[in-house]
């Protein structure tokens, strides 16, 4: 099932979440009290029992009338793919894997007759094998559109829809988005289809009651109750995660299912759990219907997703940056790179800028990217930025988002063990550097014209280790500045020093680009 992130899961055949719904605790109804009850003289009470305002009225006693309305727009979405030999299934948990060796004993004739088999399916020469996989979608328009995750379907050769009455349709694909993990598939179908609407997961509150819908484990119209547990989680799956957090229970197979309200409206659609055993423990995650409206609506008339850019990589200002900066409070998003001729370069944004505000709203790092996705390529935005201490108003072209590159090759060298000659050590932060020439250039697979000063060493639990930072690294500013020679890094530590920071920031390249790195001042200097 699963893409496995830390211990996040998201598969084919899987969601999960896992909450038993316990019935209603009993409540007890308030005596009243009696006249002179308190001792006399005894202080009164400080406050009053709370009572919660229409208490029971939301509670539900039964999920009966509403369940029935909206199993018929959910269903099962059943894949086909052929793997042939030497074809990675980096799915492996989504449905039929290939079959794992058993422990037989050392040299048993069992042994050796699986060995062989498996030898066999995995020879240039074996024959194509068929993989299966289960999810779930639901239907948004009676012509045959229906929903679900792009994971269940994004590598299928064949799709089956399978409705509540058991009638089995072939599905194509109209659109796949791999950000959002969304999908959009079309049916043919004679008569028109039960749909369901689009609620407004903005309206969510934690706590409100939520049902899931799904084919757990190919248990078709599974039906279960919980919670929103939390609102806008990220994990570490994109750069436009804000997922609504439940407990209503969901397992492998509720892939793509809805999230209803008790409107009957979908507000999200659930694609991710939590789970270090692989089973639901009663953590999972849904797309929020309000982010994924519009990537659908993309993807069933263009049948792929444009996105807002501004061309800038970004990094949330932490406390540490916020000192370093001088900024009096940690928010915002932090200018770690622009993109040459992008639309940031076009509107003179500069490394080092702070991004406090869009349109008037303020944000952090996490969310600048999904929120300029969601602008029109060309139209206009303004930019609430902090610049050296200076508040400024840039307005700035929104871009369309460049189709991703295939990700290079990784050709570079295994760091240097050994400090290069004529290194200089950071006291105080466990790493030493050198001059960048053509030798480390080429050593460490540089662009001709990069500049900077070379990490030529980390020491093993040094701030610097702890901060990520490796042999082949190259510090391009230090403190917003400019930094060419390991004379001008030392000159820039002993400005900071001066000015009594407690953290300087780092302007750190490597292969994976640029971002901002905060360290402790310490009081002695490099040498």
């Amino acid at each position: 099932m699963s893409f496995r992130a830390a211990a996040f899961s998201r598969s084919c055949l899987a969601m999960g979440l896992v909450t038993a719904l316990g019935g209603h605790a009993a409540r007890a109804a308030d005596p009243a009290p009696a006249p002179n009850a308190a001792p006399a003289g005894a202080p009164p009470a400080a406050t009053a029992p709370l009572r919660l305002p229409g208490e029971g009225r939301n509670m539900p006693d039964s999920f009966a009338d509403l369940a029935a309305k909206l199993l018929p727009a959910v269903v099962n979405v059943s894949t086909t793919e052929m793997v042939r030999p030497g074809e990675d299934d980096d799915d492996g948990d989504d449905g039929d894997s290939t079959p794992q060796v058993p422990n037989f004993p050392e040299g048993s004739p069992f042994e050796k007759f699986f060995h062989d088999f498996m030898n066999r399916q995995d020879s240039p020469n074996a024959p194509p094998r068929k993989m299966q996989a289960l999810g779930s979608g639901f239907i948004i328009d009676p012509s045959g559109v229906i929903v679900t995750n792009n994971h269940v379907v994004r590598h299928a050769d064949q799709i089956t829809i399978t409705l509540q009455d058991n009638t089995v349709l072939k599905a194509r694909l109209l659109g796949h988005d791999d950000r959002t993990d969304l999908a959009v598939l079309k049916v043919d179908s004679p008569r028109p289809l039960p749909a369901v609407p689009f609620g407004d997961s903005d309206h969510a509150r934690v706590g409100d009651w939520v049902l899931a819908i799904g084919n757990p484990f190919g248990l078709s119209g599974t039906v279960t109750a919980g919670i929103v547990s939390s609102r806008g989680r990220n994990i570490e799956q994109g750069p436009y995660d804000d997922f609504i957090q439940t407990d209503a229970p969901i397992n492998k197979g509720n892939s793509g299912g809805p999230l209803f309200n008790l409107n009957g409206e979908v507000i999200g659609i659930n694609t991710a759990i939590f789970s270090p055993s692989g089973g639901s423990i009663g953590i999972g995650f849904s797309i929020p219907s309000a982010e994924a409206q519009g990537i659908i609506e993309q993807l069933r008339r263009h049948g792929r997703v444009t996105r807002g850019w501004i061309g800038v990589r970004i990094q949330d200002v932490t406390q540490e940056i916020a000192d370093g900066l001088g900024l009096k409070s940690a928010h915002g998003a932090l200018i770690a790179g622009v993109e040459p001729k992008g639309p940031a370069a076009m509107a003179h944004l500069q490394t080092g800028d702070v991004i406090q505000s869009l349109n008037g709203k303020e944000i952090d790092g996490r969310a600048l990217p999904r929120l300029v996705a969601e602008l029109a390529g060309g139209s206009v935005a303004h930019l609430g930025i902090w610049r050296k201490g200076q508040e400024m108003n840039v307005a700035i072209t929104i871009g369309a988002l460049p189709e991703e590159k295939a990700d290079k090759a990784d050709g570079a060298s295994q760091p240097a063990k050994k400090p290069a000659q004529g290194s200089m050590a950071i006291t105080g932060m466990g790493f030493t550097v050198g001059d960048l020439d053509d030798i480390a250039r080429q050593k460490y697979n540089m662009a001709e014209g990069q500049k900077g000063v070379l990490v030529t060493g980390v020491t093993d639990d040094s701030p610097a280790a702890e901060r990520g930072l490796r042999p082949g690294d190259v510090v391009t500013e230090v403190q917003q500045s400019a930094v060419n020679t390991p004379a001008d890094l030392r000159r820039q530590l002993d400005t900071a020093r001066s000015q009594h920071r407690k953290t300087v920031l780092f302007l750190v390249q490597n292969s994976d680009g640029l971002r901002w790195v905060p360290f402790p001042l310490p009081d002695g200097a490099g040498h």
